[in-house]
């Protein structure tokens, strides 16, 4: 393992570390850049702000991987809140959902039966829920829930992962009529069996799938904040005869803010990935952790807010 990965998952599990962490000057104005607050209210307030200003947000209520069917049903609850305490937002703002917060290591039909709940009170609300995804191990598992859901909710969104040699076949499955797909590279350390090594490889891969999924029948996604690609995927929009509106941009909230508005004044939807909760501490880290370049990556957004 990298020594930095290590050093981070050390810290990670660390309460003496998160103590001096969370009670740094410094951390406290990290954690404001990256996540939208603790409480409900601060997350509905981050998305009036951003709604405001011509953004379209996704919303991910933060939390550690549950282990047992109380804390999934908790998991649950908490979006429920949100999805209620948001009113009229919803015409701009949608939630994000890992399986794994709603009971998926426990039991993947507790997941299915919490993540239904949630969709149940999206579609109350006029908006829609996205299935996150996480490491290749968790693929099969969300994509059979992904399936059982858009049977009865058949706009419920999928996320795929470039840097997995099997996303392109993913794709071709998922992006049919009616389909909601989000693109991104992909941020777990991964084995060369499933996945490609190179950022290289990764990126050739993004722009296949990007092909593939403009040339398809559902609305594209785009996660991505390397501005290469956000100019590929305009170039190849028009390639294929896509609008903006047609498809969307997503970032994550705190990341090159000066971009999102750049692209949301040339019309194009753009959401913002908005991270809230207590267990903020966690979220960071093990987004360092899942690949230590991202280090670099968050500083230089820090300093930095184009």
């Amino acid at each position: 393992m990298n020594p930095l990965r290590s050093l981070i998952l050390a810290a990670a599990r660390s309460a003496t570390t998160r103590r001096v962490v969370a009670g740094a000057p410094v951390s406290r104005d990290v954690v404001r850049r990256f996540v939208a607050g603790e409480t409900v209210e601060e997350a509905v307030a981050a998305t009036r702000r951003l709604v405001d200003a011509g953004l379209s947000v996704t919303l991910d209520h933060l939390g550690e991987d549950t282990s047992d069917a109380a804390q999934a049903a908790a998991t649950a609850d908490a979006y429920l809140r949100l999805l209620d305490a948001l009113g009229p937002l919803t015409a701009g703002a949608e939630v994000s959902v890992k399986l794994s917060a709603v009971g998926q290591a426990v039991d993947e039909q507790l997941a299915l039966e919490q993540a239904a709940r949630i969709c149940s009170a999206a579609r109350d609300a006029g908006t829609t829920v996205t299935l996150d995804m996480e490491d290749h191990t968790t693929t099969d598992s969300t994509l059979r829930v992904l399936a059982e859901l858009r049977g009865t909710y058949p706009w419920v969104g999928a996320v795929l992962q470039s840097y997995l040699r099997r996303t392109l076949d993913d794709v071709a499955a998922l992006s049919g009529p009616g389909s909601r797909v989000r693109l991104c590279k992909g941020a777990y350390a991964e084995p060369e069996a499933v996945a490609f090594q190179s950022a290289a490889e990764v990126d050739k891969n993004y722009v296949r799938c990007v092909n593939a999924l403009l040339a398809g029948e559902g609305l594209p996604l785009f996660a991505t904040h390397d501005p290469r690609l956000v100019r590929i995927i305009g170039e190849r929009a028009v390639a294929h005869g896509r609008a903006p509106g047609e498809y969307e941009h997503q970032m994550l909230y705190g990341i090159r803010p000066e971009e999102q508005l750049r692209l949301a004044a040339d019309g194009h939807t753009v959401r913002v990935y908005v991270p809230y909760g207590a267990q903020w501490y966690g979220y960071l880290m093990r987004r360092l952790a899942e690949r230590p370049a991202n280090t670099a990556f968050f500083a230089r957004a820090l300093l930095s807010r184009g």
